[in-house]
């Protein structure tokens, strides 16, 4: 046994069945290791950036690590942005990466680069094996590291020696994980107080904002008489029919100060302060009005469930409580010329019950998602650290976490370039994943972003670095290049008509939505 093979079954011992890969020459001995097992998962991206991204959506979901395989500190480079989406979301990840064998890293080859370096700028515990037979423990270490706190990125990095040399056997499962730190009964006592004072706010994240958690704040809001919150960049959220209802921040400062002047308090459980997304000429960079205290009773990486119920305890919560929830209305699908606004309706209309949708839309979801609050039960993922190029990836290991559910991609089409080869690995794997383009020729957002910073018109340089035409970008070419069949939908009928056979479908398909108003 080598120390590929070592590791490769002790991520099996441990419960890793998924790695998500784009492997170099330095990874060949892993490789040929996760060969030898069929019964691991091994899911080929075109871009290392898809491999993260997929390796994120198949945590929130799956609720559990899924593996990466990278090339090297440029393949690891290549990846940054979506771990980072995945660090802020709490996705719990184990990535692998191949290095120049120990003997090679005094030269300065091409492809030498200081991975550990780059790892810890966005993991959360970053190891190089020293030798092979210290591999097996290492990729234990680096699961064990990667499920606790709720969720973290652990980071391997292997020698490529260290994978070809004899090593000793597999290790078994650390099922030792450190206790999550839980506030104390007078702090939960402090914050059941404080919720039934008049504005006061309970802000929730994490698992508080899906399944039974999700209910249980409600029966909290509904206890206390308190408003429910969500912040503005989430990973997963309950959305649709009898789900509790609460008021999710939206992303312009201005608005977000809005939603929150009247409030007396707030009360953060399983998520951050909120705070502006950039800071912005003569606004403040937090929401909430100045003498609003913020009690920090929570944190995401704190017991959210135990919190929660203790909790839901001290402010007398039974099970009669009854709480708010979302009704099942299901609107009429519009027809006619296609407005976003249309197009919310007509996605709220056929969302199949327990779907998943992603959502990186932006400007265009701004108008498209509202109608979904009373659509069938599903669940909603979305941006979390800002980084462009999630939303394919993210689709893509959320149906591998969950084959039996479909998924429903929501992208603009300046977005969607950023990972487009998603749409291959979809095809490849026959993923269940109904794509919607939203092509509106540009970055939308940075056009209203220039107006937040308070610059009044803008010229050639600037309009040129906000559009992708000239030439325009051709989605259902590009979705067919890449296997996916596509259709472009200029008008609602067709986009209904397009949707519905998208979702009734077992394999992937993109819809490009023609935009009616680029501005």
């Amino acid at each position: 046994m080598n120390g590929a093979q070592s590791l490769v079954r002790t991520l099996l011992n441990n419960g890793v069945d998924t790695v998500f890969a784009n492997p170099g020459t330095s990874e060949m001995h892993f490789v040929a290791a996760l060969d030898e097992h069929p019964e691991m998962n091994c899911i080929l991206c075109l871009f290392e950036g898809g491999t993260t991204g997929a390796a994120d959506g198949y945590f929130r979901m799956k609720r559990d690590v899924a593996g990466t395989l990278l090339h090297l500190a440029p393949g690891f480079g290549n990846a940054f942005a979506n771990l980072h989406n995945a660090r802020k979301a709490g996705s719990g990840i184990v990535n692998v990466v191949g290095d120049h064998a120990t003997h090679h890293l005094r030269y300065e080859s091409p492809l030498k680069g200081d991975i550990l370096g780059i790892s810890q700028a966005v993991s959360h515990w970053s190891r190089m094996s020293s030798n092979s037979t210290d591999v097996a423990k290492d990729g234990a270490a680096a699961v064990q590291a990667a499920r606790a706190q709720n969720g973290q990125i652990a980071t391997l990095v292997l020698p490529a020696d260290t994978a070809w040399n004899e090593a000793k056997a597999a290790a078994n499962r650390l099922d030792t994980i450190e206790s999550l730190h839980r506030p104390s009964i007078g702090d939960i006592e402090a914050a059941a107080a404080r919720l039934v004072t008049p504005n006061a706010a309970l802000m929730i994240g994490g698992s508080a904002l899906f399944g039974p958690q999700r209910e249980l704040a409600g029966k909290i809001a509904a206890a206390t008489g308190c408003r429910l919150l969500a912040d503005t960049l989430i990973p997963r959220i309950s959305k649709g029919a009898g789900t509790a209802k609460l008021d999710q921040l939206v992303y312009p400062i201005s608005p977000k100060i809005a939603q929150l002047e009247a409030t007396s308090s707030i009360i953060l459980l399983g998520t951050d302060r909120p705070v502006a997304f950039f800071a912005y000429p003569g606004k403040p960079s937090v929401p909430e009005p100045p003498h609003c205290p913020i009690t920090d009773l929570c944190k995401p990486t704190d017991d959210i469930e135990w919190t929660l119920q203790a909790l839901a305890d001290a402010v007398g919560v039974t099970s009669k409580t009854a709480t708010e929830t979302h009704p099942l209305e299901l609107p009429d699908i519009p027809i006619g010329q296609l407005t976003l606004e249309k197009v919310g309706l007509a996605l709220a209309a056929l969302i199949p019950e327990n779907a998943i949708i992603c959502n990186e839309s932006v400007t265009s979801g701004f108008h498209v998602i509202p109608p979904t609050a009373t659509a069938r039960p599903h669940d909603l993922l979305a941006g979390t650290g800002g980084a462009i190029g999630l939303c394919l990836p993210c689709a893509t290991g959320a149906a591998i976490a969950c084959p039996d559910r479909k998924v429903i991609a929501l992208t603009g089409d300046g977005s969607a370039m950023y990972t487009l080869q998603s749409l291959w690995t979809m095809a490849r794997e026959n993923l269940d994943v109904t794509v919607i383009v939203f092509a509106n020729r540009g970055y939308q957002i940075l056009r209203d972003e220039l107006t937040n910073v308070g610059v009044a018109s803008y010229g050639q340089n600037a309009q040129a670095m906000f559009d992708v035409e000239n030439p325009t970008l051709d989605w259902v070419s590009l979705a067919k290049g890449h296997g996916v069949p596509g259709t472009r939908a200029d008008d609602m009928d067709s986009f209904a008509k397009a949707l519905s056979a998208g979702l009734s479908s077992d394999g992937p398909s993109l819809i490009e939505v023609v935009c009616p108003t680029p501005a």
